[in-house]
């Protein structure tokens, strides 16, 4: 018993300062690689469809962006943040899908409150989708951690952004989709 007072509280320590440490999400898939293929219940305005990210790229790239939680403070902010700039990604034919390990149910709601109802975010409750873009939490690999991804027709990673503070995703990407949009020109 002796051993475990002098123990428990060191390892309060070790786990406080690590929780303290400065944070910053380090995305796996970098420019270049290939982008899996995913299908994936989402929700658009509250209804429910299936999201394929083959048929969305027939129409040009795709703006992916992962998130730990609907309705948190951070993702709120960010979501809100894509809703206001998804008349512009549309100028340049980018659409843009949100993506949690949230259920549907949740998202529904989501969608309509946080996204304006102006772009899908999709259920990956069994994180398939998040652990195939390596956007899974260190700790918590059943839970997204804040990743973007511009995804171009041909099925690659154009741009990866990863931060914690989601105040300059929208930015980031759309600064990516702009810069892939004027090449192809």
């Amino acid at each position: 018993m002796k051993l475990f007072r002098r123990v428990a509280p060191v390892s309060y320590v070790i786990l406080a300062l690590v929780c303290a440490a400065p944070y910053q999400a380090y995305a796996q898939l970098k420019p270049g690689a290939p982008a899996p293929d995913f299908t994936l219940d989402a929700t658009l305005g509250g209804n429910a469809f299936s999201f394929s990210l083959e048929q969305a790229l027939k129409t040009g790239p795709v703006v992916l962006y992962f998130y730990p939680a609907a309705f948190t403070k951070g993702c709120t902010i960010e979501a809100y943040d894509f809703a206001e700039a998804t008349d512009e990604y549309k100028r340049y034919g980018a659409t843009v899908l949100g993506v949690s390990a949230d259920k549907l149910d949740k998202l529904k709601e989501f969608s309509v409150s946080a996204c304006r109802s102006k772009f899908a975010v999709g259920a990956d409750p069994d994180a398939k989708v998040i652990k195939a873009y390596d956007a899974k939490m260190a700790f918590m690999p059943n839970m997204a951690n804040r990743v973007s991804y511009v995804i171009t027709p041909d099925h690659k990673v154009y741009y990866e952004y990863s931060s914690k503070d989601p105040d300059n995703h929208v930015a980031n990407t759309m600064a990516a989709v702009k810069r892939w949009a004027a090449a192809k020109h």
